[in-house]
């Protein structure tokens, strides 16, 4: 019997490298959708959910959170949730039957999941998972997150800290990420954009596409650019054009109007 699996998860080369391993690990597998918020999962599960065998679900999606889904409509379904947070709260998920993944996807921990999901394979009719799970939901709205404030970088022979306040952008070039600094300096980051997009502010940090996180004091201007894209220019420069496409239009906007 294939194994039906909608990938719910916001960052698109986190999407792709979801089923490209989910397709290696299990080759019986088919990959019903790939769906980046909790209005598009909605949406789609209210259509497809009897379709669908598993979702594999990031927590923090760029519309909220995904347990978010869960409070508007009764999903029947197992979750393996894919997060860049290690809390306590995390453990309760297996204690409810709900597996999770942390970010970076090992693709070993992904095989496993699944296999646990194909050995307890059977229709989700006990909610009391779920409830726990969104009594969590709410403790984790109600308490601060715990955004990263620093980052340890090399500077030759010695390791310096380096507060995020003084990062006015990020960049990723050759599998390497940089921190541009507001003082015109750059530093090596042991994370990927992916991992940064989880830990820093969202009210201070914007996703600007695949290359680029920026910082909204480093904002100096918004260009109109071709094909309905923005163009920014930020203080200190970056080393490429930092273009938002069209799609990402109207949420970049509402951030900077936050």
């Amino acid at each position: 019997m294939s194994l039906r699996v909608a990938i719910i998860e916001d960052e698109p080369a986190t999407a792709r490298n979801l089923r490209y391993m989910i397709q290696d690990v299990a080759p019986d597998s088919e990959i019903l959708a790939i769906l980046s918020g909790v209005g598009e999962a909605v949406e789609w599960l209210q259509q497809h959910m009897q379709q669908c065998d598993l979702l594999l679900m990031d927590i923090r999606l760029g519309d909220g959170l995904s347990f978010d889904i869960f409070t508007k409509l009764d999903v029947t379904l197992p979750v393996i949730f894919i997060t860049a947070y290690d809390d306590y709260a995390l453990q309760a998920f297996k204690a409810n039957g709900i597996d999770y993944i942390l970010k970076p996807v090992d693709e070993d921990d992904l095989k496993n999941a699944i296999a646990k999901f194909k050995r307890l394979r059977q229709p989700l009719t006990d909610t009391t998972g779920y409830e726990a799970l969104l009594k969590m939901a709410a403790g984790m709205r109600e308490r601060p997150a715990a955004y990263k404030q620093s980052f340890l970088v090399h500077s030759r022979d010695k390791l310096l800290p380096l507060a995020a306040s003084s990062i006015a952008w990020f960049y990723t070039a050759n599998e390497l990420v940089y921190a541009g600094t507001t003082d015109k300096k750059e530093f090596i980051i042991d994370f990927t954009l992916e991992q940064l997009q989880q830990q820093l502010d969202p009210a201070i940090f914007f996703r600007a596409n695949r290359q680029f996180i920026v910082q909204r004091s480093a904002i100096q201007e918004v260009d109109f650019y071709f094909n309905g894209r923005l163009l920014l220019k930020v203080n200190p420069p970056a080393r490429e054009q930092i273009l938002i496409s069209k799609a990402r239009g109207g949420e970049f906007k509402n951030w900077m109007n936050i």
